[in-house]
């Protein structure tokens, strides 16, 4: 999906086709006056549907526990000429950038909560990837389709057998500074989609990968860690969950090789990086 697709569905749901375009990715995201829009991809799927419906659920169950978090302003998810489409309210302007520290307390309260009334998925890291891939089409190299293919598979089955440190239970499933909003009452938890019950060292990893893949801040990853009393890389388990995710990263940005030379280039260096066994080689966000 482009914008000018994405803004198509806005118009045809009434919104302002000329809302400002903050992210376009599996979502695109628009402000929109006093409300934040979500216009996902075409349903060919229903499993799209239903996950953005369960993200709207997530969000009235986070506030439901007082958890800090984006809020719908919609209780059920539109379809629009085939998009699911959500509408959120519009926090307020950020005081300063999200750090390490504030993603991490969040998480403490998330790793406290009970299960919700309805069922979460299990965070099926690996579960795009194919998806992914097929989207790249022939923009990237079937070699590398298959390398990752094969990665897949394997860090599925090596995960499947891992022992938590941990009790298991709802987890962000993409714990990143970027998904935290501090605005003036506080850090706020944004994006919910990949709301998940699994490992909560899930979300621990994020931050070890991003350490050595994206380049933290100097103390940022020491500050997450004494906030939140523990650091992943002490666990065994925490090799494979980082390859599962490199793997899903690396697949991610594929989806994006047809039309957009800066992600082909960001894709064959993540693929050559996990070829050539070089956890230091930087990846760049995208």
């Amino acid at each position: 999906m482009d914008e000018t697709r994405a803004r198509d569905v806005l118009t045809a749901a009434g919104l302002p086709s000329g809302a400002a375009l903050l992210a376009l990715g599996e979502n695109a995201v628009f402000r929109a006056d006093e409300v934040i829009v979500k216009v996902g991809r075409y349903v060919k799927d229903p499993v799209l549907l239903a996950r953005a419906e369960r993200e709207l659920a997530i969000g009235a169950w986070l506030a439901e526990a007082d958890v800090p978090a984006v809020r719908p302003a919609e209780p059920k998810a539109r379809v629009v000429e085939g998009h699911p489409v959500t509408l959120w309210h519009r926090l307020p302007d950020a005081v300063r950038p999200a750090e390490a520290a504030d993603l991490a307390r969040l998480l403490l309260l998330i790793h406290a909560l009970p299960s919700p009334s309805f069922s979460l998925p299990r965070r099926e890291l690996l579960g795009g990837v194919e998806r992914w891939l097929s989207l790249a089409g022939n923009a990237i190299d079937p070699a590398d389709a298959d390398y990752l293919r094969e990665r897949r598979d394997g860090f599925a089955e090596a995960a499947s057998a891992l022992t938590p440190h941990l009790p298991p239970g709802p987890i962000h499933g993409d714990a990143l500074p970027r998904n935290v909003h501090v605005s003036p009452e506080g850090p706020v938890l944004v994006d919910l989609e990949t709301f998940s019950a699994d490992l909560r060292e899930h979300d621990l990893v994020v931050m070890a990968l991003s350490e050595d893949r994206y380049g933290l801040a100097p103390g940022a990853y020491e500050s997450f860690t004494e906030t939140y009393g523990w650091d992943v890389r002490a666990w065994e388990g925490c090799t494979v969950l980082r390859g599962a995710r490199e793997t899903a990263s690396c697949a991610w940005v594929a989806q994006h090789a047809p039309t957009n030379p800066k992600a082909r280039a960001e894709f064959r260096r993540r693929v050559a990086s996990l070829r050539d066994g070089a956890p230091e080689v930087r990846w760049y966000p995208f």
